[in-house]
């Protein structure tokens, strides 16, 4: 029998569960209305109430149907009149058990393993967290529990004095992107709902026309809207940090009891299925440690696997529930390079290739973190222990797994991708079509050149020649000569159809003008991201990036201005 679909406010409302307001503690100098606004320091508590502000005249853009259906939620709700308001930050339609206001939550920054308190405008780490992302929902749809957060909702306590909106621009980019690597089967928050103001914009830093500097040289107004983001939690590597730095500086009475409630919360929300709660709490630590390990090194892998680059994966960019977080200075690789990074204040360090050492130092600062829950001298510390220096040895496995997928192989070969690697550097190649290419188990080199940038020299391709009958030969001693499956194993696993920042560019720009069936295409694009389409499409999206785009400001780099 099918279900009924939520079609109003009123349903919706009855499916709210609020967990973390229900079971952590609110900052116990926040207000009672969340009428709270303003740069303060923050110093105790789990999170603290806040009402967002409004988006002015607020105008449907779209929703993710796929994601709607999930849910079971009516796609006719994306556009309820209540339904758009609350989502656009006015919680005065909510009704009960709907709260009138929502949550913000502080978190810790680490950049790279160092601890930094300067970016907090009070020198201290009270005052940084989420300065315009507010949870406005909790609740339990077909049997999964989700948390819904405005992103642009106006300032909270920690804004950092800022307007704590977001623009068309990074929020287009993020309601395409979550849905995007949601289909490429990356674990990720997903996208609800887009929505946009026809009065209200903000200035912020961009790149003028036909910009080749490194940084935005204007100043521009931009359209603000919120784009609704979902996960199973919020919670970050961040967020456990900044409670045991105020554990390991005794910085209150209470520290160490909030450091283990919201660790204790983090397992009921992300890990209930996998850690037995009737465990010691030390052993559930434990447990904890493994599976984050486990899930980590696995998004790290996958994001290679898709050419994904976050940008900017500090502690705070970094879900605890281990998935794909935090959608603003990311991009996709097209040329290949193992140092692409397409955010201007990134640099190597958080380049495309260094995304698994990133991700190590992350998960030290996680482990630091429930370090002090265990007892010194205890069996639990060495194995906490043992699990933190096994990270290095399981994310390799976890890479050279997914190489040997992404080859058809059913063992990493060193060789064989050692050479690849220096032939794709050497002979610029867009790395999402040489890898669908390559599916197609070409035997010689013309199926491959349309990856390829840059017309080939003879000594390089008879390089290519060789590495294809290695690679032949190393298939064949995988599979035998049965090889009929290996394509389409190599199709699942090597997408078609990628982001690709010169065509996002013209969807938001567009949208600007309120024209988003630009925005609505490339949903349908990028919803099959594995899958054949029209003719139409192939010429449209799977091609090269044109020369007038390679060092364009906005296009193969931007800074994080949204």
């Amino acid at each position: 029998m099918t279900k009924k679909l939520i079609k109003d406010i009123t349903e919706f409302s009855r499916k709210v569960d609020y967990s973390l307001m229900n079971s952590l503690k609110a900052d116990p100098d926040a207000s009672d209305d969340g009428v709270d606004h303003h740069p303060r320091e923050v110093y105790s508590g789990h999170y603290v109430p806040v009402k967002p502000t409004p988006i002015k005249d607020p105008h449907y853009i779209s929703h993710s149907q796929t994601f709607f259906k999930e849910l079971g939620l009516s796609d006719e709700l994306a556009t309820d009149e209540s339904f758009k308001k609350l989502f656009s930050g006015d919680t005065s339609v909510a009704t009960e058990p709907l709260k009138k206001y929502g949550w913000a939550t502080g978190y810790a920054l680490s950049i790279y393993g160092t601890e930094y308190t300067a970016q907090c405008p009070f020198r201290t780490g009270n005052g940084y967290g989420d300065g315009r992302a507010i949870s406005i929902f909790e609740g339990v749809f077909q049997g999964k529990r989700f948390e819904m957060q405005l992103k642009g909702g106006g300032p909270t306590p920690y804004c950092r004095g800022a307007d704590g909106r977001a623009v068309l621009r990074s929020s287009v980019r993020e309601f395409l992107a979550q849905d995007f690597m949601h289909a490429l089967g990356v674990p990720t928050s997903r996208s609800l709902t887009l929505y946009t103001s026809k009065s209200e914009t903000v200035m912020r830093p961009w790149y003028s026309e036909g910009s080749k500097n490194f940084d935005p040289d204007v100043m521009v107004p931009n359209p603000v809207a919120i784009s609704t983001r979902v996960a199973p939690s919020f919670l970050r590597v961040g967020q456990i940090e900044l409670f045991a730095r105020r554990t390991r500086n005794s910085a209150h009475p209470n520290a160490k009891e909030e450091l283990r409630m919201i660790v204790s919360h983090l397992i009921k929300r992300e890990y209930k299925e996998e850690i037995d709660q009737n465990l010691p709490f030390e052993k559930q630590v434990v447990e904890l440690a493994k599976l984050f390990r486990s899930r980590l090194t696995s998004l790290i892998a996958n994001w290679l696997r898709v050419g994904y680059c976050q940008g900017n994966f500090n502690s705070d960019n970094c879900a605890a529930g281990g998935f794909t977080l935090d959608y603003g200075p990311f991009g996709f690789c097209e040329l290949f390079d193992p140092a692409f990074q397409p955010w201007t204040g990134g640099g190597r360090h958080f380049s495309f290739f260094n995304q698994p050492a990133a991700a190590e130092i992350n998960y030290q600062m996680f482990w630091n973190s429930l370090s002090h829950l265990v007892a010194k001298g205890s069996p639990e510390e060495e194995e906490l222990k043992a699990i933190k220096d096994g990270f290095g040895e399981a994310m390799q496995n976890e890479l050279e797994g997914m190489w040997a997928k992404k080859l058809g192989l059913t063992s990493f070969s060193p060789e064989l991708f050692k050479d690849l690697i220096f032939l794709m550097i050497e002979t610029h190649v867009d790395y999402t079509i040489f890898f669908r290419e390559l599916s197609h188990l070409p035997l010689e080199l013309s199926p491959l050149k349309k990856s390829f940038f840059n017309e080939l020299k003879p000594e390089q391709e008879k390089k290519w020649q060789d590495w294809l009958s290695n690679w032949h030969q190393a298939l064949n001693e995988s599979h035998g000569e049965s090889l009929g499956e290996v394509a389409n194993s190599m199709k699942r696993v090597n997408p078609k159809y990628t982001w690709r920042e010169w065509l996002i560019v013209p969807a938001y720009q567009e949208a600007a003008k309120g024209n988003y069936s630009l925005i609505h295409e490339l949903q349908e694009v990028l919803n099959s991201p594995y899958e054949e389409q029209s003719q139409e499409i192939e010429e449209k999206y799977y091609r090269l990036r044109p020369k007038e785009f390679f060092k364009a400001g906005g296009v193969s780099h931007y800074s994080c201005s949204s």
